[in-house]
């Protein structure tokens, strides 16, 4: 646990005092810490059943670095905006960028990185199937926040492209990721909706890089209702472990809806795994087999053997991109959710279906090298995606639809689940957005979380602060 801690902090530009030592596991808890709120009038509208400030997929709309924490989002009259506040703070500085959503789609999230090689702050905005903007600051704006102006003259020029390198003109869900070595790293998908392909750039310190596609769309998909010949690949996640090591967990959504039982579902199956060992170049299944190089050929496809660690058809409205985490031992975990069998074989309306009987599911590896599986006894009672949080004993907690708090023990094999905080008071829409990279630094689960509205009128967004056991 000790390496993990010393990795993790340092990661974050945080130094582990040399010698600390693990205290017994207490179990897991949560104990509320604060609210403060980044904006009274925030732009608010629902599509996809979500809202553009709080999508569940937004890696990195709120994140934490040396001893700042970091969200964006956009306000009323569609300004884009950067805020950042000390951790023992309890208002933020706000940065207005020259950049307004230009439709009220609500994957046109807001997403931050973190170039540790030069301290820049980076964020890419406003994609869905098209064209994206970025935003880079100055260098050293992230290295010493407390001596540095948080102004607009902080931050260069909207941009279209990385710095001019043009990636896809079919752009969506930027996420970020930091290696071990201090690059940045931009996972994101080329194509469309069922037609797509996972994708990496990588920036050095100087410049971008694109490192190119990962995941096909090819080939052929059976299911006991029909076929369909392209898909895209969705990511619960992409992170480095402990050891260096890359995880991506993931669900297939099918072009042709011919594989669902019936019309009123989704088309995704499966949940797949795949790491890699040298910074994302190439691609194994869980048995250790190279299915994927990047930039390659050889790309991760549907009819590569040994892909799937949770098999499920596509009748079950099983969602994508919920969740992911990797803990100390550099084992990986997931959240899904779908509608279980016993409440039928066939979803006729995902978000009806999902919302009276969707349950979660914490799918982990084990120390044996299986895979195992437990039903969270807490329904979502919403369409919409739980995310993961590992604690440094790495008990598990699941942030559910409206901000409840669910957690599990290690020490019980993770079959304790049980309710933590039931967030009757946020009045919060759905889906939350959560900091993943502040519970390593201080042990606080922060997330990020907009007041429930009507039409487009706008409402307040807040920060929801809990403390962890230390």
């Amino acid at each position: 646990m000790r390496r993990r801690t010393l990795l993790m902090t340092a990661l974050a530009g945080v130094v582990a005092a040399p010698g600390t030592a693990r205290a017994a596991d207490p179990g897991p808890s949560v104990t509320p810490a604060g609210t403060t709120r980044l904006d009274a009038r925030a732009l608010f509208f629902v599509s996809y059943d979500g809202l553009v400030n709080n999508n569940a997929f937004q890696k990195n709309g709120l994140l934490t670095y040396k001893g700042y924490q970091y969200a964006a989002w956009y306000t009323a009259d569609r300004s884009a905006v950067l805020a950042r506040r000390a951790l023992t703070a309890t208002t933020w500085s706000t940065v207005t960028l020259a950049h307004k959503l230009k439709s009220d789609d609500s994957h046109n999230v807001i997403s931050l990185g973190v170039s540790r090689t030069d301290g820049r702050l980076h964020a890419v905005m406003d994609a869905h199937s098209d064209g994206f903007f970025y935003v880079k600051s100055a260098a050293g704006l992230m290295d010493g926040p407390a001596s540095t102006a948080w102004t607009a003259a902080a931050f260069g020029a909207v941009q279209t492209s990385l710095d001019g390198l043009v990636l896809t003109s079919q752009f969506t869900y930027p996420q970020f990721v930091a290696t071990p070595e201090g690059r940045l790293q931009l996972s994101y998908r080329a194509g469309v909706s069922g037609n797509g392909r996972n994708a990496l750039a990588e920036y050095g310190g100087s410049a971008w890089t694109a490192l190119g596609e990962w995941s096909g769309s090819t080939g052929t998909y059976t299911s006991e209702h029909g076929s369909s010949t392209a898909r895209n690949m969705y990511l619960h996640g992409i992170d480095y472990g402990p050891d260096g090591r890359l995880h991506a967990l993931f669900t297939w959504r099918e072009q042709s809806a011919s594989v669902m039982c019936a019309g009123g579902g989704i088309t995704n199956h499966d949940t797949g795994y795949v790491y890699s060992t040298d910074r994302g170049r190439t691609w194994r299944n869980d048995a250790g087999t190279v299915v994927g190089t990047t930039g390659g050929a050889n790309q991760v496809l549907v009819t590569d053997a040994g892909l799937v660690v949770d098999a499920l058809n596509p009748d079950h409205s099983l969602m994508n991109q919920e969740s992911q985490a990797t803990d100390s031992a550099g084992r990986p975990h997931a959240i899904i959710s779908y509608v279980p069998g016993r409440f039928g074989q066939c979803t006729t309306d995902y978000v009806a279906d999902r919302t009276a009987n969707g349950r979660a599911f914490h799918l982990r590896k084990n120390a044996s090298g299986s895979w195992t599986k437990t039903e969270i006894p807490v329904p979502p009672g919403s369409s919409q995606r739980t995310k993961l949080v590992l604690d440094r004993y790495d008990n598990a907690y699941a942030v559910l639809p409206f901000g409840r708090i669910a957690a599990a023990s290690k020490s019980s094999g993770y079959t304790d689940w049980s309710l933590l905080y039931d967030a009757a008071g946020l009045n919060a829409f759905g889906e939350v957005v959560i900091d993943e990279t502040r519970v390593a630094q201080d042990g606080t689960l922060s997330f990020l979380y907009q007041e429930k509205s009507t039409g487009t009128t706008p409402s307040p967004l807040h920060v929801a602060d809990f403390r962890l056991p230390a």
